[in-house]
């Protein structure tokens, strides 16, 4: 059995977490975190979540009882878990995206300490889109025009999308270029001929999409997509639930999805 916390327990991934978690017999949901000030902090989880989970007061102090939190939440909320997770040796599973490269630091020192699990995105098919997206680039990605389409709800904050700057990543390493040089978001005006070892990744926040990233590879003559659609918010709840999973018992160290999904990506 494996203790879980979830921090942002009321938001809508930390909802949906949460409730798959009580279908679960292998996890036990013993910590459930807002923020201070909270409108239901004090209150029982159950009344918020029709099902499981009597007796999990909603808190906004992460106790030692936990084997594993899982953080969906931002940047400054994970940081200030971060920190107490180190203290209390609890495990970390990390969604939260919009984090900048001194938290990113601050998540791999505390590696040393704690297992961290960090990825900015949990689910199974985005993480197979990153292995395509590599092995396409190295085929392809010197000779095609690569673009990054990427779509969310309009409450999503940071734009651009972690999943869709990790794909870049990934373009880059395969054909050997630095993200700094040849990456821009969006286009505006006038300007020369397109260089033919940008990127450019394309931002667009509009109703209530759970998720939408499309890769093209262009050149003459012909056009390849990649595409990942995200039907609901299970895809990415049931990966960080599976990396929680994974992570319980780790010895401490900086893990990726690619690590919990094993041979299956």
């Amino acid at each position: 059995m494996v203790n879980l916390a979830i921090n942002g327990v009321c938001g809508r991934m930390g909802l949906r977490i949460a409730t798959l978690v009580a279908e679960d017999k292998n996890l036990k949901l013993v910590t459930a975190l807002e923020m201070q000030g909270h409108q239901h902090i004090g209150k029982d989880l159950s009344s918020i979540i029709s099902r499981g989970h009597n007796n999990v007061i909603i808190s906004d102090e992460l106790n030692g009882s936990s084997d594993v939190l899982i953080d969906f939440t931002s940047p400054d909320s994970t940081m200030n878990r971060l920190k107490a997770c180190t203290d209390k040796g609890i495990a970390m599973v990390i969604g939260t995206t919009g984090l900048n490269s001194e938290q990113m630091e601050q998540i791999k020192n505390a590696s040393q300490t704690i297992p961290c699990l960090f990825s900015p995105n949990m689910s199974v098919g985005v993480n197979l889109l990153f292995n395509l997206v590599e092995s396409v680039s190295k085929i392809l990605g010197e000779e095609s025009d690569i673009e990054i389409i990427e779509s969310h709800h309009r409450y999503k904050k940071d734009a651009p999308s972690g999943t869709a700057l990790k794909l870049a990543e990934k373009i880059c390493s395969a054909t050997n270029r630095e993200m700094d040089d040849v990456v821009i978001y969006g286009r505006k005006g006038l300007s020369e001929e397109r260089p033919q070892d940008q990127i450019c990744i394309h931002s667009i926040r509009s109703g209530d999409i759970v998720g939408e990233h499309t890769v093209t590879f262009c050149n003459a003559g012909e056009r390849l997509e990649l595409v990942h659609k995200a039907q609901t918010r299970d895809s990415f709840a049931l990966g960080a639930i599976r990396a929680a999973k994974f992570l319980a018992g780790k010895p401490p160290g900086f893990y990726n999805m690619q690590d919990a999904l094993g041979d299956m990506c």
